[in-house]
């Protein structure tokens, strides 16, 4: 099991996938569920959708596995390296176990699990910048009302719910003039987009709340006042009226802030995603805690302030619950995952299958 498996990551983490650029990695994984007996088909936005029958099960509902097929950057050139059993980069890049191994310990399950209910797979594109793929998805392609999401890192906990997430485009124009010459003729944009960030609540702002920025951009010359800045910035709670009252104050403060310093300023905010939590006791839950225990793990519930495809399946009515795949420093060049875990997590979808058939 674990060479197949290990050989099958090394390769899918060579091809690129890059936030937008899933292409190639949603043609080798259609071939691979193909070769599994399942039929596959890209709905149009590009996500993957397969399923398979049941096998040694019958009257069972079917229940859904999914992982997204994108990954941060930098994810070209990937070359994967196994030393004492654990896996990491060999570059300057990312490793993309997030969330590939997910899609290597499902695609391993499946080929040595001997009792199954009807299974469907969705692998989503884009979910790096902002779930886009699994709010785009037909969801008339699926029937499963029940599922599990393969991209919580730790294998201990299951995540249940995740948070509003808003994130808020900022665009400040000022005027230009020559910094040496004629300063006072201009209105400094980075100047205004500096004074608005200063003046925003960022970081942890309680246990389920967090502010940042993430971007800025602005001025082309060093002696020129310049005219144009930009940033992102988001706010993100796992309680959706906190979140929705964060960006508010965030705008207001932005607003306030841009235009004292005699800018005009462009504000969007978008609702990517709004909070969902499921039951401690739900179906899903129950299942993931016996199945981990399977692979001789003791794992308990926790919410997140990342956000994940589940929050959207769930809000789609989908009772998802995110289960761990062993990644580490995710995000990172420093990212890297155990061998040992892959085989854990292995086990816990195989148990996940055969309780789901009982």
């Amino acid at each position: 099991m674990s060479d197949r498996m290990i050989t099958q990551f090394m390769e899918m983490v060579r091809i690129p996938s890059e936030s937008g650029n899933e292409a190639d990695m949603m043609v080798y994984l259609k071939k691979e569920f193909e070769a599994l007996g399942a039929e596959a088909r890209t709905d149009a936005y590009g996500n993957l959708v397969a399923k398979l029958p049941a096998l040694d099960c019958e009257g069972k509902e079917p229940i859904l596995l999914s992982c997204h097929a994108d990954t941060v950057k930098p994810g070209v050139g990937i070359e994967p390296v196994l030393k004492d059993g654990v896996i990491r980069s060999a570059g300057d890049t990312i490793l993309a176990a997030d969330d590939k191994a997910g899609i290597a310990e499902m695609l391993e399950a499946l080929r040595i699990a001997d009792r199954r209910p009807p299974v469907e797979i969705a692998i989503s594109r884009q979910e790096e910048i902002g779930l886009l793929g699994v709010k785009n998805l037909d969801y008339g392609m699926l029937s499963a009302k029940k599922g599990f999401l393969l991209d919580n890192d730790t294998l201990d906990t299951i995540v249940i719910g995740g948070p509003s997430y808003f994130a808020i485009d900022v665009a400040i124009t000022g005027r230009a003039a020559h910094a040496g010459m004629e300063p006072e003729k201009g209105i400094n944009a980075i100047q205004a987009a500096a004074n608005a960030i200063a003046a925003l609540p960022l970081g942890r702002l309680d246990h389920e709340t967090t502010a940042n920025v993430g971007v800025i951009e602005g001025g082309i010359i060093r002696n020129g006042v310049p005219d144009r800045a930009s940033f992102l910035a988001e706010c993100r709670s796992l309680v959706h009226d906190k979140a929705a009252a964060l960006a508010d104050e965030m705008e207001e403060t932005i607003r306030r802030e841009a235009e004292r310093n005699g800018a005009t300023v462009e504000i969007t905010v978008n609702n990517l995603c709004k909070a969902v939590d499921i039951p401690a006791d739900s179906w899903t839950v129950r299942m993931a805690k016996q199945a981990l225990a399977k692979a001789g793990v003791e794992a308990t519930t926790t919410f997140i302030t990342g956000f994940t495809d589940a929050s959207i399946y769930n809000n789609m009515g989908i009772e998802m619950a995110v289960v761990g795949i062993g990644a580490r420093l995710e995000h990172s060049t420093e990212e890297h995952i155990h061998v040992a875990d892959m085989e854990k997590a292995v086990v816990m979808v195989v148990e996940l299958l055969r309780l789901s058939s009982e």
